[in-house]
């Protein structure tokens, strides 16, 4: 499983708020990287 999958199942299942806000900032960064990471590769095709 991979880990964008892992995080989305525990926010489906996780109730208590602070872990949930923890999650969703992690989730935010992870997003974050990957538009970066597509944007430099979109500069050097």
């Amino acid at each position: 499983m991979s880990i964008d999958r892992f995080i989305i199942k525990k926010l489906d299942s996780c109730h208590e708020q602070h872990t949930r806000l923890n999650l969703l900032k992690l989730f935010k960064l992870r997003i974050q990287k990957a538009e970066k990471e597509e944007e430099r590769n979109y500069k050097t095709s």
